[in-house]
């Protein structure tokens, strides 16, 4: 086995055959499910949260890269990736509505998040806006409709924490600080379209250092409803995120 030239994926840069574009899910699970749908996917490394795939697209090579769950891990893989070349990150991933009108099924595109985290604030002060780049985030919409998907664009919370940080009270003490006590509807009056983990980190390590990235996620709950995902609507969801962001993948490479 080649030495790897970065400290956590495992991977040279002779492995990514020069791609220049990452498709990073925060599951390892999904990561061959993402290589599959394009041609001649290849397993480079497994470690700890990180499972890299390469396959090609129309001829060009692409990464697929696992980022585990919040900023800390995205952090790590989006600066290993970056160190061997890659310049365009698109995020995939499941999220929790929280605006009454988005259904369980439907795709979200990402234009900015609220940074919740505190990943991102070793890459930037606070005032700086973890904002998508536009042409990924075109592409990303632009995939979404050719496929179909009832697809809402807008601003997403991005929280380090699972249960606190977005509000939820079904926990061990059932408590939450008061930073988060009421802070779901005040982003459900912004405007504020869903949760996830990952974006803040993603976007603002990102836009503040020359990098492109884009967010997508198709949406499995709907908070104002329900707390639960169904299992059968969960992977259909994750399917249609999955063809969306490979598409989109397609139309910036």
């Amino acid at each position: 086995m080649a030495q790897s030239d970065v400290f956590h994926l495992g991977l040279t840069k002779a492995d990514l055959q020069g791609a220049t574009l990452a498709i990073v899910p925060g599951d390892p699970e999904r990561v061959k499910k993402i290589a599959a749908l394009m041609d001649n996917p290849v397993h480079l490394a497994s470690h700890r949260e990180f499972t890299t795939w390469r396959a090609d697209i129309d001829g060009k090579a692409v990464i697929v890269c696992s980022t585990g769950i919040g900023g800390p891990s995205t952090s790590i893989a989006v600066e290993e990736l970056a160190q061997l070349g890659i310049r365009t990150f698109l995020r995939v991933g499941t999220t929790g509505a929280i605006q009454p009108d988005i259904s369980v099924g439907d795709v979200l595109v990402t234009t900015g998040s609220v940074r919740l985290d505190g990943a991102s604030l070793h890459f930037a002060p606070l005032e700086f806006p973890a904002v998508a780049d536009f042409t990924c985030t075109t592409a990303l919409v632009e995939a979404a409709k050719a496929l179909g998907a009832t697809t809402h664009i807008g601003v997403t919370a991005s929280s380090d924490t699972f249960y606190p940080g977005q509000e939820r009270y079904d926990t061990f003490s059932g408590r939450v600080v008061s930073r988060f006590q009421n802070s779901m509807k005040e982003w459900q009056q912004m405007g504020v379209l869903n949760y996830e983990m990952e974006s803040a980190t993603l976007l603002t390590m990102c836009a503040s250092q020359g990098l492109r990235a884009g967010m997508v996620a198709g949406v499995i709950v709907n908070r104002t409803q329900q707390e639960i995902p169904d299992a059968e609507t969960m992977k259909k969801t994750e399917s249609d995120a999955v063809r969306i962001v490979v598409e989109a993948a397609r139309r910036l490479i």
